[in-house]
Parts: C-alpha cells; sequence; structure tokens
C-alpha cells in the first residue's frame, strides 16, 4: 500500500476564518491525502512542532491576516533549525503578489491566494509528491 500524502494545514496567529482551510482540508481528504488541522491562533513554533511531531509531507499556511510575512518567514526558519526543510511548504490567503514572490523566493513553494481552486491546490502536491518519490 502506497504511503499517503500527510499534510498540516495550520492558522498563524490571530486570524480566525476558517471557511477556506475548511474547504480545503475537505478537498485534500476527498483526495485521498490525510489532513491535520491545527486550529486557531497557531505561532509559527506550534506550527513546526506539530509538523514534526506529526511526520507531515506538506506545511499549508494561511493567512487573512496580514501577517504573512513575518509568520510563514518564522516557519521557515524553524524548519531549517529543526532539519525539516524537506517538507513542502505552501501559503494561502489574502496575500498580495509583492508578497507572493518574496515569500517564494523565501522558500515557500508556492502561494494560492482567492480564487485559487481546490483542483490547482492538489495538483501542485500530487505533482511535488511525484517528483519526490521519483527520486
Amino acid at each position: 500500500m502506497a504511503k499517503r500524502i500527510r499534510v498540516l494545514l495550520a492558522k498563524l496567529g490571530l486570524d480566525s476564518h476558517t471557511i477556506g482551510v475548511t474547504v480545503i482540508a475537505k478537498a485534500l481528504r476527498d483526495a485521498g491525502m490525510e489532513v491535520i488541522y491545527s486550529g486557531l491562533k497557531q505561532t509559527p513554533e506550534m506550527v513546526v512542532r506539530t509538523a514534526i511531531q506529526e511526520d507531515v509531507d506538506v506545511v499549508g499556511l494561511s493567512s487573512l491576516s496580514a501577517a504573512h510575512m513575518s509568520h510563514f518567514s518564522r516557519v521557515l526558519e524553524l524548519l531549517r533549525a529543526e532539519g525539516a526543510s524537506d517538507k513542502l511548504v505552501l501559503g494561502g490567503g489574502v496575500i498580495p503578489e509583492r508578497d507572493a514572490e518574496k515569500l517564494r523566493a523565501m522558500g515557500v513553494a508556492a502561494v494560492f491566494t482567492m480564487g485559487a481552486t481546490t483542483t490547482e491546490i492538489i495538483e501542485f502536491i500530487e505533482r511535488w509528491w511525484t517528483q519526490r518519490e521519483a527520486q
């Protein structure tokens, strides 16, 4: 039996909007992925600790509170410090394109903003997984 892709979805900081992350969690689950939702008001430290403890493959960060630059960069920094930089880090939410470009340069593999479809997100993760498994 093939290993299922394990995805952690996290809401960072004071952001309490959950509709988008809930829709994505259900879509990923329906696509056969194992989804762990860490809940609201997570710190970067909490997210990284959960990612390592749960041995996830993908870390999906959601931000609708305009704190994405500091929170996402801190998650990347902590993953590197813990030797867990092999995880696919994705971002989503209300993120201006100029910030999305900076986040991608920092190491966020993709940023899915308003209007992205669940199919796009699923296909991105599945492509990454296929390439990773082929190595």
